[in-house]
Order: C-alpha cells, then sequence, then structure tokens
C-alpha cells in the first residue's frame, strides 16, 4: 500500500454518495508498500479501504481481482469483500483513477515473523490455493519469467548505479532463468505478493489475506517460493530454515507438494527472488516527485538470490524430499 494519488475531502465525501457504506467521519492515507494509493477511512457505518489503482495494475484486471477475492470468502478463505456502488458496481473511479471500497479486516500484520506466523501462512496459502481450483476466470501473470527480460531493459542503463556489478549479475540470472524455468507442474490462482504486510494475524492465527493485484494464474509451487523468499529471511540477511520449515511442512499438509514441485522449489526461488529484485529497482529508480511511498531495497533481493543460487534441494530449507506433509 502507499500514497501516490492525493484525494480532497470534498471528492472523496462525493465519491461515497454513491456507496451504501454512510457518511465520511475521516481519512488517512496508508503509507506502507509501493503498488497503489490507498486510504482508510472511517464512515458512519463502519472501517473501509479505499484503493486506487495506479502503475502496474490495468483496468481491465479489475474483475478478475476483486471476483477472486469473493470467490475465495465463499469458500472459508478468509480476505476483504468489495463494496458495490448504488449500480451494482465492485469499483468506478475517483480522480481519475480505477478506485475500489473494500471492508476492513481485523488483525496486525507480523513486523517480525515468528515460527508460527511461518507455519499459518503455509496453511493459508495452501487452502487458497485449493479454493481457487474452481475460479472460472484466467489472468496469466505478466510478472512472470517472460516479462522479467523486458521489465529489467528501462533500469539495465543505471542498474550499476545502484550497486557495481548489478547489470551483470541479473543479465546472467535472466539467461539461465529463460533457459531452465520449470514447465508442467500444477497450476492454478496465485496470491504472487504473499509477504508478511499482505497477512493479517490475531495472535499466531491468520485473521485474513489482503492486497490481491498481483492475484493470477501460474506455477501454484510459485507461489510458495515467493513466500519461502519473504518470510524465512532474518533481518540479518540469514537464512532461518526453521520457518521454512514450519511454512514447508504447514502448505503440505493441506496440499502435499508432489515430487516435481519439490525438485523445482529453488529453481522458483531464484526465480522469485528476481521478480522482486527487478521491481523493487523499478520502483527505487523511478519514485514520482512528492510521493507518499519509500520505495523498498532492490539490494535485499540481491542478497537473498545469491543465497537461493546456492541451495542445492530441499534438504537447504529444513526439509527432506516428500517430506512436506510430515
Amino acid at each position: 500500500m502507499a500514497v501516490y494519488t492525493d484525494v480532497a475531502a470534498e471528492d472523496l465525501a462525493e465519491f461515497l454518495k454513491g456507496y451504501d457504506i454512510g457518511e465520511l467521519l475521516s481519512y488517512k492515507g496508508i503509507a506502507e508498500g509501493v503498488e497503489n494509493s490507498n486510504f482508510l477511512l472511517h464512515t458512519s457505518k463502519g472501517a473501509y479501504i479505499l484503493t486506487l489503482y495506479e502503475k502496474r495494475v490495468a483496468e481491465d484486471d479489475l474483475p478478475y481481482f476483486l471476483s477472486l477475492m469473493a470467490h475465495l470468502a465463499a469458500r472459508g478463505v478468509s480476505c476483504p469483500q468489495p463494496a458495490k456502488n448504488r449500480q451494482g458496481e465492485v469499483y468506478s473511479r475517483l480522480v481519475g483513477r480505477p478506485a475500489a471500497i473494500i471492508n476492513f479486516l481485523e488483525g496486525m500484520w507480523p513486523r517480525r515473523p515468528n515460527v508460527a506466523h511461518c507455519a499459518g501462512v503455509g496453511d493459508a496459502m495452501a487452502k487458497m490455493h485449493l479454493a481457487g481450483c474452481d475460479f472460472p476466470l484466467v489472468r496469466k501473470n505478466p510478472l512472470s519469467v517472460g516479462g522479467w527480460r523486458s521489465l529489467f531493459a528501462p533500469s539495465a542503463p543505471r542498474a550499476d548505479s545502484v550497486q557495481a556489478g548489478l547489470h551483470d549479475f541479473i543479465a546472467r540470472e535472466l539467461d539461465f532463468l529463460e533457459a531452465n524455468w520449470p514447465a508442467d507442474l500444477p497450476d492454478g490462482v496465485i496470491h504472487a505478493d504473499l509477504f508478511p504486510d499482505n497477512v493479517f494475524f490475531l495472535g499466531d492465527k491468520v485473521s485474513g489475506l489482503i492486497d490481491f493485484p498481483f492475484s493470477c494464474n501460474d506455477i501454484l509451487a510459485y507461489d510458495v517460493a515467493i513466500c519461502l523468499n519473504a518470510w524465512c529471511f532474518e533481518p540479518d540477511h540469514s537464512f532461518n530454515v526453521t520457518k521454512a520449515r514450519a511454512l514447508l511442512n504447514a502448505y503440505g499438509r493441506e496440499r502435499p507438494l508432489s515430487a516435481a514441485e519439490e525438485n523445482a522449489l529453488p529453481l522458483l526461488a531464484r526465480g522469485a527472488a528476481l521478480r522482486f529484485l527487478l521491481t523493487r529497482l523499478v520502483d527505487f529508480l523511478n519514485v514520482p516527485p512528492g510521493a507518499l511511498v519509500k520505495p523498498k531495497d532492490p539490494l535485499e533481493y540481491v542478497r537473498k538470490l545469491r543465497f537461493q543460487q546456492q541451495v542445492g534441494g530441499l534438504r537447504d530449507y529444513g526439509v527432506t524430499p516428500a517430506g512436506c506433509a510430515a
């Protein structure tokens, strides 16, 4: 979450007249994250989140994201639900941007994830994958391996200004991943951005999954790989195998990984690390003037990618092959 586009109080109050969610009492921008403009609203009927979709989110994709949340919730996955306006639409436009209002979920995201949090996200992710099996809409992942080279191209000339040698490091990894990316693994609906700030907890129990604008259809184990990178590294950049074991075992109890998925997981984790390195590099080099957003450090994912390049197999994640359901 972030704020790129400001909204005047009078414009927001007029916008809310199109919804049956009460009168505006207060609102404030949410500065966390980097993708869309988000505001916490308090109305006479409760608390809501307003999102203005920006940058990488195409308006044509909004029915996928918003319908997916309703689909998952109907199958027992706790996630936000879009409010319909008086015309029955789940999104409309505000200050020139596509905009949606969703209900507010109770809980907090973990600033320092522990082993129980990692197990919780593994369990919730597996249940989300299973619940999405019969979702009828399809959205190809624009930020999978086929899109990484074009994503890198605009930033390539300035990559070495972030870290010496970064250009060639990324170029070599692109060559490797494009030549070795796995095919024929189980696929389906994935969240594709299940970082700690997108998972709410009450205590050690998951209370909801949020922020679905990267959700798409892709390799299910790629979602697992994203979470290994996002949840299992410590602030000193060391990899915590206890957290990885908890995450993988909890996932496997709900949806056991196949042997092919287990074998591919280290490669998928390399790809996940490169994907977030690239998008962070783009954001780091292109922060709009005056935006209420702090770009995330792309070098964090250089360090994670270097670790994943050295992983020899599932044992380096704390589990043995065919052990993710243990």
